[in-house]
């Protein structure tokens, strides 16, 4: 309702009439008031709520407890088994010849062409040493839920081949070693300390130290005779961890001297195993596994899904092993199925390794588990999920078949106990069909064993097999849908109250599609209410019943509470669709329009969190669309479509350059200097434009009131002050001097009054923004390192093209329409379906403040140096808490001409807020859907940081408006009216 201005007496009917018209507004704005902190409380619940949810869907562990374990029906081929794993040696590595022509694992391949057999293993992401062990021993790979426990442990206890032995003899890493044996009983087991992991040093002698434990051990049992008894029984395991290999990468690189060095050492350890063993026992019932948990980059490090890294050699030899298999033409077969690391069955192997004639038998890394239990004649671990490869045994028909039926059901009863729990938690489920008649199945390959068809039944048990590692896929994922689903309607649902909201208390639609006749009637959204709540309430009791944990009941009770409050407001529904039906065709054009376009440039700053390349498209493009616009549509000759041009081009640079910022500290002094030049040239136009009508609502009313008429100049001083302090602590860096106490109050004192001094600017549009920049400069100079400092100018030079482009927007849409803008209490305009623009450009501006120099996901990507100018000694908290200051400050920049240019276009800032939410919301979907649970643990970690950051920005944004808003409150507006005024 809007409040008319009546001059001269008014009578008392009149008083009376504005008095209540008043009080009305009054009341309005105080309802507004308080359902937008509720709005926002329920915004910040909700989106907390929903963020918990990647956790229920996607890191759920696989890991479930209370099978029975499944001893195969064969006699142990083997009485003991040797397992030695090189940590980090890469495949290639260890299989082509050095600069010589020779091999650096001379016993190995003498083993590969006369005793043993072998192949590449290939690892799944995240290639890194405790999940490659867990592969190796236990038979599972990654458990998501190990983000839990930031990738450090397994949060959930699982079995393994060393749980299912009589012994174990385990040495090795602190890291490692702890997780297998620290907790198991029948163990004997030792680490060196962490002390010994020094990157400074050839880390071979670590290999050379777990050797040393385990000859010691041996020798020791000459003298006690309880160890040499031990030592006879069946049924036990050797651990050696090597993890010079991995150490030597890290340091030096797989392709230098010492990391190649090492595969020599290993090789030679493996060879002193041998002998040391074959000499001891003396009756050849070793079985002996090679191996490694993952590779190593080029780049001296592991955890993604590159060959280098999944890739590690595999040779089995001794008691229970195969000979060697040459190749014949009948092994060369078309073979499409893929490894656990995607790559191809049956992959070439390299003529450069020299092992062309020998058959090469790839495995996935957690076949390793079920291959040592068979050799042993253990059960596989319980919670494998390895396929035992048969190819590497050397066993009778009838033996394989009872080998890979026993594989088979251990990975049957994990599927069989995911199938009880869940029905036992739920009052009706789905059952996995294709294994509905198992016991069948299982019955019908027992028949043809009994009557020696070992073909038949070897390919009904690997049929099983397959089916039963299928359902528990299905069952790890069986909540999926469901939760899925929730969540999503929950944000849909979300995204239209908002929109709602906005429809209802910001634009021009209530008056319009209402009657003045019309009075919504209470009773029925009281009904929807009770209805709504009903459904909540049966919703939780079965969800109760079903024994969910307490987020269920949250995901739920949320968004069935946000569609109850979407359906009470069915008569604005009713009436709004009414008045949608009733529109023309332009319109309906105009709508998609807008969607279309708003939906690109949301799903291009999705692309744009793994490719910074898109900004630099981005503003090039707009660099020319919005300048040939401008051009074409100002009523008069004007410099800003060059100015538009120039800043977008210039600011599209930096997305082109590395996130990783190199030293230089003439770029911030060239920083410093843009800085200076800008407010200067601002300060110009500021002095100069007021008797112009374009720049009438930009410049300030009164200059002559100012309370400190030299303001301007100190500001410009402290920049320069700021960029010298920046020259000579870094002068001192670079010598080697030791900051001096004095430098760090000054940079301290620069820092901290500039930030204050914006506050004491004029209040036109252009004089605060001015100081503002000004303001924040200093102590984004002292915080910069490189290009960010000149970047900080681009940034601000495209924002002022901004505002310069909305004002001559202003100016265009007055110039062609004549009809009146429909206002508010608070003298803004309604919002309307052009004003889509603002919000979208905040989005591109509020990204590109982070993607300009950095990773947005991670903190990590900047340089600590960057904070030396403050504080030398090493203080954590400190450190990021500047750091983070760092990342804001372009945010603040950002944040302050959204502000303004809401005050230069007259629209509600809270209206513009909440369109914000909801784009972010748009993408805040597409990232929940992005998230992964498979590959190396920063593809993890980005991902879930991706979806976090959009979640967490209905805060974020909210925050850094109730900071900005005390520089920006001020901010005055004159409009052309105003200016018309003073020139009568």
């Amino acid at each position: 309702m809007q409040v008319m201005r009546t001059d001269g007496i008014l009578g008392a009917g009149k008083r009376d009439g504005r008095r209540s018209a008043i009080n009305t507004a009054r009341s309005k704005q105080k309802w507004l008031s308080r359902k937008e902190k509720w709005l926002v409380v329920l915004g910040v619940v909700l989106h907390a709520v929903y963020m918990l949810s990647i956790f229920d869907i996607y890191f759920k562990t696989p890991i479930v407890h209370g099978m029975d374990p499944v001893p195969p029906r064969i006699g142990a081929p083997a009485k003991r088994l040797v397992l030695l794993v090189a940590d980090g040696l890469r495949a290639d590595k260890f299989y082509e010849p050095d600069s010589e022509g020779g091999y650096r694992a001379p016993f190995l391949r003498n083993i590969i062409r006369k005793k043993g057999r072998w192949g590449v293993s290939h690892a799944r992401p995240p290639t890194e040493s405790r999940p490659g062990h867990v592969a190796i021993i236990a038979g599972f790979y990654e458990d998501p839920s190990a983000v839990t426990k930031g990738w450090k442990a397994n949060p959930v206890e699982f079995d393994s081949v060393f749980n299912q032995s009589r012994h174990t003899f385990s040495y090795g890493s602190p890291d490692i070693v702890p997780i297998f044996c620290g907790a198991l009983p029948h163990s004997t087991w030792n680490s060196y300390p962490h002390e010994f992991e020094d990157f400074a040093t050839d880390a071979s002698f670590l290999d050379e130290w777990s050797f040393d434990q385990f000859q010691n051990l041996l020798n020791s049992s000459n003298k006690d005779p309880k160890l040499k008894q031990l030592l006879e029984q069946d049924k036990l395991v050797v651990f050696l961890h090597l993890l010079g290999c991995d150490s030597n990468g890290h340091a030096h690189k797989p392709f230098s001297s010492i990391y190649l060095n090492n595969v020599k050492v290993v090789d030679k350890i493996a060879e002193k195993v041998y002998n040391l063993v074959q000499d001891y026992f003396k009756d050849n019932q070793t079985a002996y596994i090679f191996t490694a948990d993952h590779g190593m980059s080029d780049k001296g490090s592991h955890g993604d899904g590159h060959p280098t890294n999944t890739d590690t050699p595999l040779v089995a030899w001794g008691a229970g092993v195969g000979n060697p298999l040459p190749i014949s033409r009948s092994d060369h077969h078309e073979n499409t199925a893929r490894f656990i690391d995607d790559h191809l069955h049956d992959t070439e192997t390299p003529s450069e390794w020299g092992l062309s004639g020998m058959t090469r038998l790839d495995v996935n890394q957690a076949d390793i588990a079920p291959l040592m239990s068979t050799l042993l004649g253990l059960p596989c671990p319980v919670n494998s999920v390895g396929n035992l490869p048969l190819q590497y045994m050397n066993l009778n028909k009838a033996e394989e078949v009872e080998a890979v039926l026993a594989n088979t059901k251990q990975i049957l009863n994990q599927f069989l106990r995911k199938s009880q729990l869940k029905q036992s938690t739920s009052l009706y489920i789905k059952p996995f069909k294709p294994l509905a008649s198992y016991s069948s199945l299982l019955r019908e390959i027992e028949q043809l064993i009994s009557l020696k068809e070992y073909e038949t039944a070897m390919k009904l048990s690997e049929q099983l097999r397959s089916l039963a590692l299928q359902g528990l896929h299905y069952f790890q994922t069986y909540d999926w849908l469901m939760l899925m689903t929730v969540i999503t309607l929950g944000y849909v649902g979300w995204m239209i109250y908002v929109i709602l909201h906005v429809l209802q208390s910001y634009t021009s639609l209530p008056a319009n599609i209402f009657s003045k006749e019309q009075v919504p009637n209470p009773r029925s959204t009281v009904k929807i209410h009770l209805l709504g709540g009903l459904l909540m309430g049966v919703a939780c009791t079965l969800l109760l019943v079903e024994k969910s944990p307490p987020l269920y009941h949250a995901y739920v009770v949320m968004t069935m509470f946000l569609w109850t409050q979407i359906f009470s407001e069915y008569q604005f529904l009713k009436a709004f669709c009414r008045y949608f039906c009733g529109r023309v065709n332009d319109y309906y054009l105009k709508l998609i329009a807008t969607g279309v376009f708003s939906m690109i440039i949301l799903e291009l700053l999705v692309k744009s969190f793994t490719d910074r390349k898109l900004y630099t498209w981005c503003f090039l493009t707009t660099g020319i669309s919005v300048p040939f616009y401008l051009y074409r549509s100002l009523p008069m000759r004007s410099g800003v479509p060059f100015f538009v041009w120039l800043t977008c081009w210039f600011l599209s640079v930096f997305t082109l350059m590395p996130p990783q910022i190199p030293e230089n500290t003439l770029l911030v002094v060239a920083g410093a200097v843009i800085i200076i030049t800008i407010g200067i040239v601002l300060q110009y136009v500021e002095s100069h434009a007021k008797d112009n009508r374009y720049w009438v609502s930009l410049v300030a009313q009164d200059s002559k009131k100012l309370k400190f008429p030299l303001l301007f100049h100190l500001q410009i001083l402290l920049v320069g002050l700021a960029s010298l302090m920046v020259w000579l602590s870094t002068t001192h860096r670079t010598e080697k001097q030791e900051l001096l106490v004095l430098h760090q109050l000054v940079n301290w004192s620069i820092a901290g009054f500039s930030m204050i001094l914006p506050l004491f600017s004029a209040t036109g549009l252009l004089s605060r923004l001015t100081s503002i920049f000004l303001g924040v400069a200093p102590p984004f100079l002292l915080l910069s390192i490189g290009y960010e400092a000149v970047f900080y100018g681009a940034l601000s030079l495209a924002l002022i093209a901004w505002i310069l482009a909305e004002n001559a927007y202003l100016h265009i849409s007055k110039f062609r329409s004549s009809a009146p803008v429909k206002s508010m209490e608070d003298d803004n305009r309604c919002l309307e379906l052009s004003d889509m623009r603002i919000p979208l450009t905040f989005m591109v501006f509020f990204n590109i403040a982070f993607f300009g120099t950095g990773n947005f996901a991670s903190i990590a990507s900047f340089e600590i140096s960057s904070v030396y100018r403050f504080i030398t000694i090493f203080s954590p908290f400190l450190m990021a808490a500047l750091l983070i200051f760092k990342l804001l400050i372009p945010f603040i920049l950002v944040i302050c001409v959204f502000s303004a240019i809401t005050k230069l276009v007259q629209v509600p800032l809270l209206g513009c807020y909440f369109l914000v939410i909801l784009c972010s919301d748009v993408m805040t979907i597409h990232f929940f859907f992005l998230v992964q649970n498979k590959g190396s643990w920063m593809e993890i970690g980005n991902s879930i940081s991706h979806f976090g950051i959009m979640s967490a920005q209905v805060v974020f944004v909210l925050m850094l408006f109730a900071v900005t808003n005390v520089f920006t409150k001020d901010i005055q507006v004159r409009s052309a009216q105003q200016f018309s005024r003073k020139k009568m």
